[in-house]
């Protein structure tokens, strides 16, 4: 089973390096005084998110990040997966699959009620993966964003 744990403020240095890693990899252009003011928030124990680390607490193998929002369409407190990121060493052997089961779980027993996130159109394996794990395209929807 593999480890999951709530991130602390002790743990930023670690969780900054994979947060600059998965934006690296993905294009993410965010200057590192920016990406550290934006984690230090959830890890002090902030309402709108939560960071998790995956792996062992002391070196980690990836993270994961659920905002928390409000729906009155879902009922009640929803989630946006914000980011999920598995070293690619250790990727294929199961273990974004095991967080993406045992996570919703335990934020449904807190009291969530859906969990969203979205993909590249354009990445057909990231789409099957989560397809995989119950995570559906909502027909007639797409996800618009104003930054401000």
């Amino acid at each position: 089973m593999t480890q999951l744990t709530l991130a602390k403020p002790d743990d930023l240095d670690r969780l900054t390096r994979l947060v600059a890693d998965f934006h690296t990899e993905q294009g993410i252009n965010q200057d590192a005084e920016t990406r550290r003011a934006a984690l230090a928030p959830l890890l002090e124990g902030s309402p709108h998110g939560a960071a998790y680390l995956i792996g062992p607490g002391r070196a980690p193998i990836g993270y994961i990040i659920v905002c928390f929002g409000w729906s009155v369409e879902f009922g009640g407190m929803d989630g946006f997966l914000d980011e999920l990121y598995i070293r690619p060493a250790v990727r294929g052997r199961g273990i974004g699959s095991e967080v993406l089961m045992s996570l919703p779980k335990a934020l449904a027993g807190a009291g969530l009620k859906a969990l969203h996130l979205e993909v590249k159109t354009e990445d057909e394996r990231a789409q099957r993966f989560y397809r995989k794990l119950r995570f559906q395209p909502r027909e007639g929807y797409r996800l618009m964003t104003r930054i401000i």
